[in-house]
């Protein structure tokens, strides 16, 4: 509370986290979103499949909260303190059909199957490295009374193994139902009706001994469940008929990669100007998402939403045309970058100036900076120093003061622009590719 942040870490995957259509979307994306939204902070996530680090994430204080599908056992007890559960679910067997299935009787199919758990015997099963997964196998094989070959995956996630048993590059693994009945909107060649485990309870984490955090939590999650907003969000993505239009389109970050149809002129523009591409495709997504007739009240037009004059000033002709707007975009991207360049020479911090610049005008930051000198704060720094003359230049006492040279302006807009851009920027590092 005191930082302002909820930090949460979360796993990339179909139903928990990814972008659709250049947005962030997913079931633990909108909860914590809600949760940081009624706590009145700033949602801040991370993205970690590996469970080794997420564990020493939550404990070196890297984390607040483990927001995912976290199976309650015993041996996990001893590392962290669980909430009360969020759902229930239970782990099945995921095989691959026959070739040729698609003409096969239902009998002839299910012969193929394993159905009967004492099957698994002297079965190769791949599972990702230090799960649930991994602890039911070995009980089962106790259970069995014979041996499982278990394969722990370091480097693969769950869903991956999923794809790679479709593909036939391995035999069998082991996920969570609820996620593979979503997976199996993919992959319509699996089959995922064995059970390997009763039904079992799925949480969320904190670090042990913070009991004021745990409770708050375990209040919050009671509350919002019995809520119409949680069923809705649960039916959007869990219930199949729902999803599944979602998971096969090819602007998903996990099915197509995409963000948007013109990925490939953002790249190409954004790399003549040594922009990361999803820099610039996070503002589109603010500007316009994505909509290339989009025009505003002022005039402004395209994927980048330019002005004539921004047009004019890199001599393009054609700025209403997807390349050519995005050209223009980028370019004047790259110029407001020369134009802070020397007194703010942190990149990282210059991208705050460009982006508000970009929204409002170069001048309007000028004045900003101007003053945040005068103010005695940082005029090279944004947070908590530029950002708030810029957000407060529509108050008389500064829009009106002798260092101010473009007057008035309507600050709250290109305060929360730079906000928005950068937190879409976030979600697209986390889950799409550089290049």
């Amino acid at each position: 509370m005191k930082s302002g942040k909820l930090k949460a870490v979360v796993d990339y995957n179909s139903t928990n986290y990814f972008i659709y259509r250049g947005r962030p979307m997913g079931f633990k994306y909108d909860l914590l979103q809600h949760l940081a939204k009624d706590m009145g902070l700033k949602l801040e996530i991370a993205v970690s499949n590996n469970l080794d680090d997420t564990f020493n994430g939550l404990r070196s204080k890297k984390f607040d909260l483990i927001a995912k599908n976290l199976t309650i056992t015993k041996s996990r007890n001893k590392l962290i303190d669980f909430t009360i559960p969020l759902e229930e679910t239970r782990q099945v067997l995921i095989q691959k059909l026959p070739d040729g299935w698609q003409n096969m009787t239902s009998a002839a199919i299910e012969d193929s199957l394993i159905r009967n758990q004492l099957n698994l015997a002297n079965k190769t099963i791949h599972v990702q490295k230090n799960t649930a997964y991994y602890r039911r196998l070995i009980n089962l094989s106790e259970e069995i009374g014979a041996e499982i070959n278990i394969v722990e995956d370091s480097i693969y996630g769950v869903e991956q193994l999923v794809a790679m048993v479709s593909r036939g590059e391995i035999q069998f693994t082991v996920c969570d139902e609820n996620v593979a009945k979503v997976n199996q909107n993919y992959f319509p060649n699996l089959d995922i009706r064995t059970p390997v485990s009763f039904p079992q309870n799925i949480a969320w984490a904190v670090r042990h001994n913070s009991p004021e955090w745990l409770s708050y939590l375990n209040t919050w999650i009671s509350n919002f469940k019995k809520t119409t907003e949680f069923a809705v969000l649960h039916n959007k993505y869990f219930e199949v008929s729902r999803s599944q239009a979602i998971v096969l389109d090819d602007y998903h970050s996990i099915s197509g990669g995409k963000i948007s149809p013109f990925d490939e002129i953002i790249k190409q523009k954004s790399k003549q100007v040594g922009i990361d591409w999803r820099l610039t495709a996070a503002i589109i997504y603010q500007e316009s998402k994505f909509d290339p007739e989009a025009v505003s009240w002022a005039g402004a037009c395209g994927l980048m939403q330019i002005m004539p004059e921004s047009a004019d000033l890199f001599r393009i002709m054609d700025f209403e045309k997807p390349d050519q707007n995005i050209e223009a975009g980028t370019k004047l991207l790259k110029w407001l970058d020369d134009n802070f360049k020397k007194e703010v020479p942190d990149s990282l911090e210059r991208v705050k100036f460009v982006l508000a610049a970009y929204n409002v005008g170069l001048g309007h930051v000028k004045d900003a900076q101007r003053l945040a000198a005068k103010y005695n704060k940082i005029p090279i720094v944004w947070t908590g120093n530029v950002d708030y003359f810029l957000l407060n230049k529509s108050a008389s006492r500064y829009y009106r003061d002798p260092v101010v040279k473009w007057g008035y302006c309507r600050g709250e807009e290109p305060f929360n622009y730079v906000n928005k851009v950068l937190n879409t920027y976030h979600h697209y590092r986390n889950l799409i590719e550089k290049s």
